[in-house]
């Protein structure tokens, strides 16, 4: 895709309409109130307090009735409260979107789907300029694939971050993984975010296509039936997913576990693959099947969203590491950025 393209595309903006569902909120207002204080709020009477203005819940719990159990998130409440201290009085917080950088498979131009190969070097470039753009944005949890090639664009792009966190992958696939990976350090805690891997993230399989070259293939199959399988929303590649399956596990995930962190004011960043993020691209921006078969999605290019009072706002895309006034999006995102450079003159 062009960069004046990209350009465009990445600047649009679209909102997500509230849908109201008073069952689901009052049962929001029975358990989150319990459950957030296990780490993602530090004071639950204050949350008590301000109930009212999480009548947002309204919009966010009717798009799943599971999203409400997802609050007590068993990874933040081991890290512990990830308050920043500059948030503004009206809850506010930011969600990055980031495709991984170009892997070996890419340059190759073979399809990848599930097969696990790593980044090349222009894919390790693209990563840490990646990070630079977003070295001024804050993150208190990040989301990435099983994969390798976005948890590696996730690492570098973490290592250039200006607030020095070091990044740390979450094992709780049992739970002596939980046990021996804990950290007994609160102070070594408050320097970390912690890395959450999820398959259900992954990039679509593309069942016997992966492998394969994708010129070769249009060759075989003509152009537009390799396009139908790469680019429409229901049709799926010889035993492989249709976006429409991959768009099903991915928002899903969405819902019940990312979401809840953005209604309690965490700011999260998701690292994952073409076809995982459109479909999550699809959901924010209420797009149509027919509306996401143009949407693309280039290697390494963070993409902000600010979600304030129950609504997904797109801001476009970091477009450079210097510019500062690209970060001064909201009062909060200003706030953070002064405080960076408050710190940094102190060192």
């Amino acid at each position: 895709m062009s960069g004046p393209a990209l350009s465009q595309t990445l600047n649009s903006s679209w909102l997500i309409g509230g849908r109201g569902d008073s069952h689901s909120c009052k049962r929001f207002r029975g358990s989150c109130v319990g459950s957030l204080s296990v780490g993602l709020l530090a004071d639950t009477r204050s949350f008590v307090g301000k109930i009212n203005r999480f009548r947002i819940c309204r919009s966010y719990i009717s798009r799943s009735s599971k999203s409400y159990a997802a609050c007590q998130h068993p990874i933040l409440s081991s890290f512990g409260s990830h308050s920043h201290g500059y948030q503004t009085e009206e809850k506010e917080s930011s969600l990055i979107l980031m495709r991984h950088g170009e892997s070996m498979w890419n340059e190759k131009n073979l399809f990848t789907g599930c097969v696990d190969v790593p980044l090349t070097s222009r894919g390790v470039e693209e990563a840490i300029e990646a990070g630079k753009r977003i070295s001024n944005l804050p993150f208190d949890i990040i989301y990435t694939s099983a994969l390798i090639r976005a948890q590696m664009t996730t690492m570098l792009a973490l290592t250039q971050h200006r607030c020095m966190k070091v990044p740390i992958i979450m094992h709780h696939e049992t739970e002596q993984a939980r046990i021996w990976s804990q950290i007994y350090s609160e102070g070594t805690k408050k320097q970390s975010i912690p890395v959450v891997k999820a398959w259900q993230l992954n990039e679509r399989m593309y069942g016997e296509l992966q492998g394969l070259n994708k010129q070769e293939t249009a060759e075989q199959y003509g152009k537009e039936q390799v396009h139908n399988w790469r680019r429409s929303y229901h049709v799926r590649p010889p035993n492989g997913e249709s976006l429409e399956m991959c768009l099903g596990r991915a928002v899903t995930f969405f819902k019940e576990h990312i979401e809840p962190q953005l209604l309690s004011g965490m700011h999260v960043m998701v690292v994952a693959h073409a076809n995982s993020l459109r479909s999550i691209i699809m959901y924010l921006d209420k797009l149509t099947s027919q509306e996401v078969i143009n949407l693309e999605l280039s290697t390494g290019v963070p993409m902000l969203y600010i979600y304030r009072e129950g609504n997904f706002i797109r801001r476009g895309s970091p477009v450079g590491s210097s510019e500062a006034g690209v970060y001064a999006y909201t009062e909060s995102l200003a706030a953070y950025r002064r405080k960076l450079d408050e710190t940094s003159e102190d060192i």
